[in-house]
């Protein structure tokens, strides 16, 4: 295996505390430390703590691209499988002891400012993997496809939100359900029916 590049190293421990403990609770010191390098080499790779969270954003960008590229190569001739294929793999992060949510939305939330560099970033990063989201709903030949793709951000979204508030208790086999439910309703157009319909 070859070795990782003063760089890499740096970026993988950082990426590592970041998501895990928050971008504003690790300092820069710690991940000199923990990633075992002088000062002076941290500082020839990142000129800044924000130029750091800024390979951060683009780290967690390249891996939701691999989880894509993935479920196609899974699923090479169906786009309703590579969607719900997704949904699993999300299911699936959710079950990791650790997991911690969206590192995106994270880092909305630690940087609320929005002409923030770290919120600009972030918010870009989560409005591409939602726009993919949407393009792979449109192939696979939902009727309303940026619909889909929202209901399903939004189901994401509150499905994280209560694993933080449940913790242990919570099952991501429920969002599972309705996940799955949701793109079928699209797909095929089934649609539930309400008890006062």
């Amino acid at each position: 295996m070859p070795r990782k590049s003063v760089r890499d190293q740096i970026l993988q421990v950082a990426s590592d505390l970041f998501y895990r403990e928050g971008i504003r609770a690790v300092g820069i010191d710690r991940i000199i430390l923990e990633s075992g390098v002088a000062k002076a080499s941290f500082y020839r790779n990142f000129a800044s703590k924000d130029d750091l969270v800024a390979a951060y954003l683009e780290y967690q960008q390249e891996l939701n691209a691999k989880d894509l590229e993935a479920v196609q190569l899974l699923f090479p001739d169906s786009s309703a499988l590579q969607l719900h294929a997704l949904i699993d793999r999300f299911v699936a992060k959710m079950k990791v002891p650790g997991y911690r949510g969206c590192p995106f939305v994270n880092t909305v939330v630690e940087f609320p400012d929005s002409a923030h560099d770290n919120h600009v970033n972030a918010v870009k990063g989560t409005e591409e993997n939602w726009k993919a989201i949407e393009k792979l709903a449109e192939k696979a030949g939902a009727a309303r496809p940026s619909e889909l793709a929202e209901l399903l951000r939004i189901l994401c979204n509150g499905a994280v939100m209560l694993s933080y508030i449940q913790q242990s208790d919570f099952n991501p086999d429920h969002f599972s359900r309705s996940a799955h439910t949701l793109v079928d309703s699209h797909l095929f157009g089934w649609t539930p029916t309400r008890k006062d319909d």
